[in-house]
């Protein structure tokens, strides 16, 4: 391509179809009230260039080399539309294909609609950054709009999980055979019979986890012994298993083990940096299971829930269904009407004590101004806070001190202002499940730290979009 040639990335459709048209016409009164007005919100110009910036460096000549790519605006609105519905992106494909009004929301209009794996790629490129950048602009509309004043502010703190089984000592040991086992074998098909040969030891391990799970619905003494031999058993088929995949690992650094071409070569380099990443996570497991197990250890430090998802954490939030949840921390804080202002996803669980002061500051550096009205339950309760909140000009500070001995204390915890700030703002905790219900905030199907975190923002502005249509609809008597 010379340097007169168009991009192969565009930020809008640079012509439009007949199909368009007939699309247009036919779905002019089918879409819902909040879809219409979302429409011209995705319109808005730096909406789509933050994604037009996004994709041009997914590689150093995107913008120049290649098939001509899908434009932003149809990147950003079948990413919006995956989230406000929270399907697969398999699910988006069929149903934009399938769907005139989602066509057209889409832009896809008359065009063939990309495929699944393609949409994949785009939900990478567009990564957690920018998702921050798209959120903020989209609270800059809704300010325009008067939809959010920031007047008002609550704040909340729920759990997302990562996707992952419950995590047992024996059920990782078991994925850590499985897995390293799995990459030997293509080793294996790729540079033949040479150097170490493998075993595979997954029946056997495979039948020590179920005897381990039979054994361990038992108590007394003798369960326990046998749990103990078969935890002995299992430990050591791993270690093993993993001594194994250190000789695979080593041959093929020798060049013991190595392929016909350079394609497959570099096939056989890459699963040899698979092996030296799941080695250590799988000694881990090992060590962890050794400390609980045969040394009565529970607490072992950093312990690892997933070899995955080695960021997990095990989080407990007082909930007598669900005790532990295995994810990260995040932190949702809202203004007028639903929306949400500001999120953030830890990578280290803090307490929500520290969080308050932050909350705020994050407000002032949105609206400009703090608010008046600060909601939060317990958790986020100190003197320190309150004292800190009100010096930065917060009039009302409506967060309960439930183990305060003051008599005043009880009282201004009784007056009506404080009542009804303390339930408007359990709407917060109405709004986290109204985000993992309906966008999938439960649980990240994202990979990763950063798929967590794009996997949350991109809820926050499905769910936000959704607010903001409503309340203008409503403005507009439609």
């Amino acid at each position: 391509m010379g340097d007169g040639d168009p991009p192969v990335i565009d930020a809008r459709r640079r012509q439009r179809s007949f199909g368009d048209g007939f699309v247009a016409e036919a779905v002019a009164d089918l879409q819902e009230a909040w879809m219409r007005h979302a429409d011209a919100i995705l319109e808005d110009d730096q909406l789509v260039s933050t994604v037009y910036e996004a994709l041009g460096t997914r590689h150093p000549k995107s913008r120049t080399r290649g098939r001509r790519g899908a434009p932003a605006e149809v990147v950003l609105r079948l990413l919006v539309l995956k989230h406000v519905r929270n399907w697969s992106y398999a699910t988006v494909q069929r149903e934009v294909r399938a769907n005139l009004v989602y066509r057209d929301f889409t832009r896809v209009g008359g065009d063939p609609v990309p495929d699944a794996k393609t949409m994949g790629r785009w939900g990478i490129a567009v990564g957690p950054t920018v998702i921050e950048d798209l959120h903020r602009r989209l609270i800059a509309i809704a300010q325009q709009q008067h939809v959010v004043e920031g007047r008002t502010m609550r704040v909340d703190t729920t759990v997302v999980e990562t996707n992952i089984h419950y995590p047992t000592d024996s059920s990782l040991m078991g994925d850590g055979v499985r897995v390293l086992t799995r990459v030997m074998k293509k080793v294996t098909a790729i540079a033949g019979q040479v150097g170490a040969t493998l075993r595979d030891r997954r029946r056997s391990v495979t039948q020590r986890l179920w005897e381990i799970g039979r054994i361990a619905r038992g108590k007394g003494a003798q369960h326990h012994e046998k749990l103990t031999r078969a935890y002995q058993q299992v430990v050591a088929s791993t270690s093993r298993v993993v001594g194994q995949a250190k000789r695979f690992s080593e041959e093929i650094a020798a060049g013991v083990k190595r392929a016909a071409d350079v394609v497959a070569q570099a096939a056989l380099d890459g699963l040899r940096r698979e092996l030296e990443t799941f080695m250590p996570r799988v000694q881990q497991v090992m060590r962890q299971t050794r400390a609980r197990v045969f040394g009565g250890d529970t607490h072992v430090e950093d312990k690892l829930l997933s070899l995955f998802e080695p960021s997990t954490e095990v989080i407990r939030k007082g909930k007598a269904g669900k005790p532990n949840e295995f994810g990260k921390m995040v932190k949702f804080q809202e203004a007028e009407h639903q929306i949400i202002t500001a999120y953030v996803v830890y990578d280290t669980r803090p307490s929500d004590s520290d969080l308050l002061i932050p909350a705020i500051d994050a407000h002032l550096q949105t609206f400009g101004r703090v608010p008046r009205l600060v909601a939060a339950d317990a958790a986020f309760y100190s003197g320190a806070n309150e004292a800190a909140a009100h010096a930065k000009g917060v009039t009302r500070v409506c967060i309960p001190n439930r183990s305060t001995k003051s008599a005043e204390r009880k009282r201004e915890q009784k007056k009506r202002w404080f009542k009804n700030g303390q339930t408007w703002r359990t709407g917060c905790e109405g709004r986290i499940s109204v985000v993992k219900r309906r966008h999938g905030l439960n649980r990240s199907r994202y990979k990763g730290d950063a798929g967590m975190k794009r996997w949350v923002g991109l809820g926050v502005i499905a769910d936000n979009l959704i607010n903001i249509g409503r309340v203008l609809a409503t403005r507009a008597g439609t």
